[in-house]
This record gives structure tokens, C-alpha cells and sequence, in this order.
């Protein structure tokens, strides 16, 4: 495994993040622990999670699964860079929220807090991270209550998922102006197929010393040999299948497919590697659910792109172009 630090920090991550969505809802909990074992055994030690996964599972349950394999000891907790989120309410489908009970108030922001170290058993987490930007409290509310669970040891460092470059800015510069460290990290949409990010978002965080945390790097599936999965046994569904309905978006993929069978590369595999070597890019979240899955994000690791199978990827997918000159003169 290869490692870099996260942003500005001191802390050392590996090249992928371990996503955990799917823990739960689509793989068992002995299936996680498994999977969460060959990822810290081949040396992924940032896994990602947040207090409203587990969907069909239960809000949280997730964080119970992951709590559960802490539990097992041999040293997993310190091994282990744990990152999860706050913004979304804990109140099951369908049942009215609770004024308080979302969003990033200091009083939520306490409260989801205490509940997702009971849930990871666990006293501190590494990177509490703000769900979606909150319109509604002031970034000094919510700066002054990472800084005490910063004091209490609670939280080490805090990061954001789904800010735009803007609000990137005013958060660190408001944290700046209090004496707070700011955000360390950006969890973002990025991929082969949606290059929006590199407008406004990654250009912010590389001035903040933001670590940049892509997610969705197979884009639901579209990057990962969708087209020949349609036309194996398996099919492609969800965002994947929606993508594919539009013959612009089916012919850039069968051009991208075509292009990676040329050069016997796997396209999850490429899409992930493509990644790797974007500017201001720490570590993209893969979300295995089997084996096979993680063993093919490792891979892409390792897998070094030639120059021209980088400039064959961008006549495919091109980016938006350098920021401000791609919207301005």
C-alpha cells in the first residue's frame, strides 16, 4: 500500500479509503469484518463511515458493525484512521424529526457525537466531518463545538463532504480568525465521467491544505465495465443503467471500454488509477461489497497509466479545464 499525508496534517493515510456504506444493507456483518480485515491487512488504514448508514439496516447500523470489529481487538482501533459524519437525522423512515436532531447545531453536533462512539465503540474518532453544508448555523457555532470536543479529546481533526469551494474557504477562514484548525479534508464527487470538482472545489482545497476525498469514483457502477456487464450475465442497474439510457454518455463509455480492451486494463481498475494521479487528490472511498471487489481497488494501487492512455482519457471524459480560464478569459 501507498501512503500520503492527509492535507496539511501530520496524519499519514493510505492511497484508498474504505468505504462502508454497503456494511449493513447489502453485506452481512461477518462479510464486513471480513472485508475490513483484508483491507487493514493490505494496509488500508483510512475507512470511512457515517452516523445515518445502514439504510435498509437501520440508520446507524453501520457504525455498529464497525464498532463490533473494534471490538475483536488485535490492535484494529489503532490502526485504524476512522472518519464518519454528521448532518442527517437518526429517526427512522418515515417518523417526524425532531427539532435539533439534524443538521450541525452545537447541540446536535454533541449529540450525534456521543451517539457514534457508542456505536464504534470507540472514545475518539479521527475525522468528524459535516454531511452537507448547514445554510441555517453560523460556521462560529459550529467551530466553537469542534473545538471543545477537540479539547475533550473526542475528535481529532474535523472535514467536510459536499461543500462547495466556497464555503471551503469561509469555513477555514472563519477557523482561522478563532484559532481553529479548519477542515482537513474535502469528500467530494469526482470521477472520470464527472470532473465538476475541479472548477472550484479541489482549487479551494489545495490553497486550505484540504485533503481531497473523492466519492463515487466508478460513478454508480458506469466505470466499471458497465456495458460489458450488460451484455454478460449480470446488468447494470441504478445510476449506471439511468447513464447508460443517454447514447452520448453510452458512447463515451463504450469508447472508454474500448480503449481500456485495447490496452488490457480492467476500467474499474483505470478509473480508480486515473484518480491516484489527479492534483490535490489523498485517497478515493471504494465501497466494496465482496471480496473480489477489494481485490480489484488494491490492484489499482499499483497500476501505473502511460502518459498517452492519460491524454486517451481526457478526449473521452475532458475536465472542465484550468479554473478561472475555463469560464472566464
Amino acid at each position: 500500500m501507498r501512503y500520503t499525508q492527509l492535507g496539511r496534517t501530520g496524519l499519514k493515510v493510505s492511497r484508498l479509503t474504505l468505504g462502508t456504506m454497503n456494511f449493513g444493507p447489502f453485506t452481512n456483518e461477518p462479510d464486513s469484518h471480513s472485508l475490513m480485515d483484508t483491507a487493514l491487512d493490505a494496509g488500508v488504514n483510512y475507512f470511512d463511515t457515517a452516523n445515518v448508514y445502514g439504510q435498509s439496516a437501520g440508520k446507524g447500523r453501520t457504525e455498529e458493525i464497525i464498532g463490533t470489529w473494534f471490538a475483536q481487538g488485535g490492535e484494529r482501533r489503532d490502526k485504524v484512521v476512522l472518519a464518519t459524519k454528521v448532518y442527517g437525522n437518526m429517526t427512522a423512515d418515515g417518523e417526524p424529526v425532531w427539532p435539533n436532531h439534524d443538521r450541525l447545531s452545537a447541540l446536535n453536533i454533541r449529540r450525534a457525537v456521543e451517539g457514534s462512539l457508542k456505536r464504534l465503540q470507540t472514545d475518539y474518532i479521527d475525522i468528524y466531518q459535516f454531511h452537507h453544508i448547514d445554510r441555517h448555523t453560523p460556521i462560529e457555532e459550529i467551530w466553537q463545538a469542534v473545538d471543545v470536543l477537540v479539547q475533550q479529546g473526542k475528535i481529532l481533526y474535523a472535514g467536510s463532504s459536499n461543500f462547495p469551494g466556497y464555503k471551503i474557504a469561509q469555513a477555514n477562514e472563519v477557523a482561522a480568525r478563532r484559532g481553529s484548525y479548519g477542515l482537513v479534508s474535502e469528500q467530494c464527487l469526482y470521477n472520470l465521467a464527472v470532473r465538476d470538482a475541479e472548477t472550484e472545489v479541489i482549487p479551494a482545497s489545495q490553497e486550505y491544505g484540504v485533503g481531497v476525498i473523492p466519492w463515487s469514483p466508478l460513478h454508480g457502477g458506469l466505470l466499471g465495465g458497465a456495458l460489458k456487464k450488460q451484455e454478460g450475465a449480470r446488468r447494470s442497474g441504478g445510476r449506471a443503467a439511468a447513464e447508460l439510457a443517454k447514447p452520448e454518455v453510452r458512447a463515451q463509455v463504450q469508447a472508454y471500454e474500448d480503449l481500456l480492451d485495447k490496452h488490457g486494463l480492467e476500467p474499474g481498475e483505470v478509473a480508480l488509477a486515473w484518480l491516484l494521479t489527479r492534483p490535490g487528490i489523498t485517497a478515493p472511498i471504494v465501497g466494496p461489497r465482496t471480496a473480489e471487489q477489494l481485490d480489484s481497488a488494491l490492484r489499482a494501487v499499483e497500476l501505473e497509466l502511460s502518459p498517452e492512455l492519460l491524454d486517451s482519457l481526457d478526449e473521452i471524459f475532458p475536465g472542465p479545464g484550468p479554473s478561472p480560464e475555463s469560464f472566464a478569459w
